[in-house]
């Protein structure tokens, strides 16, 4: 298969190509909240990048605080006006996953978004 396959634009003017910064351009997403999973790496990361960019403030729910804090500290370098916050979640533990819906609970927090 040709690779121009995947730079061909389809309806929505975006191909397989495009980044989310091209995506979500103009877009103001201030006052929504986004819970992202699996944020201290790969696309978890760019997609608390992407979001914090048009405004949302975004928890990191992340098994590795260290690695989270991390994370955070560069988008807060790149984008100052970045609201993200970095809480422990480890999926294969009830336990975890208990605790972090009850802390998240406690920040009387809306959840717009979650991924």
């Amino acid at each position: 298969m040709n690779m121009w396959v995947f730079r061909r634009k389809g309806p929505s003017g975006f191909s397989a190509s495009s980044t989310a910064e091209e995506v979500t351009q103009g877009i103001d997403a201030a006052g929504l909240t986004a819970l992202v999973t699996g944020a201290s790496s790969g696309i978890g990361a760019e997609t608390t990048r992407v979001l914090a960019l048009r405004g949302v403030h975004v928890i990191m729910a992340v098994r590795n605080m260290a690695t989270g804090r991390d994370v955070k500290d560069a988008i807060v370098l790149q984008n100052p006006a970045a609201k993200v916050d970095v809480m422990e979640l480890d999926l294969s533990s009830s336990a975890s996953v208990r605790k972090f819906a009850s802390d998240f609970t406690a920040r009387a927090l809306p959840l717009n978004i979650l991924m």
